[in-house]
């Protein structure tokens, strides 16, 4: 028996094919070949362990986010944010509590980021009232900001980047951090 999270089940021996073959015990049942309970590739093929058409992997979803950006390093990002521009700290609160925030930045977790800065959202921040709106997104290393920031432009949030690095780049720059609330 594998170790599991907290909270989960535990897996069967044999893995997740396992839990898909019936038990031959009482009450077992076959599951359809092809019906409820069961995931087939689009095309017919092998399943999960093929990529459907038009699927690209995390990196190249990331490669192409970072394409569009002006990725800014840490002195640059800190002198936007000296200049109006909002930098943006997109992190769960357990990474800010270990690592502090960067004086100054708005903390706006990832899982509400675009309705906070989509001007035409209700649920809106009072500041996110326009599209020409400076926003510089970090997370820990640079990654999930890419793909934040990319999304930001995808609003219409035209000049919307990311710190290259993260708050990781930022305290090796030697920047300023305060410690994260909690």
């Amino acid at each position: 028996m594998s170790a599991t999270a907290p909270g989960m089940p535990a897996r069967p021996a044999g893995g997740l094919d396992a839990m898909n073959r019936p038990s031959g015990g009482p009450g077992a049942r076959e599951r359809p070949a092809n019906g409820p309970g069961t995931r087939e590739h689009p095309s017919g093929g092998p399943g999960d362990r093929e990529r459907p058409a038009g699927g690209r992997s995390i990196d190249r979803i990331l490669a192409q986010a970072r394409a569009r950006l002006d990725r800014y390093d840490p002195w640059r990002a800190a002198a936007a944010r000296d200049g109006g521009a909002l930098l943006v700290d997109i992190r769960p609160a357990t990474q800010r509590n270990a690592s502090g925030v960067i004086p100054g930045a708005l903390v706006i977790e990832r899982n509400v980021l675009e309705w906070r800065f989509d001007p035409a959202s209700d649920a809106r921040l009072p500041v996110a009232d326009r599209y020409d709106l400076r926003v510089i997104v970090y997370c820990q290393e640079g990654y999930t900001s890419s793909l934040a920031a990319a999304a930001l432009q995808d609003l219409g949030l035209f000049l919307a980047t990311d710190l290259d690095g993260g708050i990781v780049a930022w305290q090796r720059a030697g920047l300023p951090v305060v410690a994260g609330p909690g």
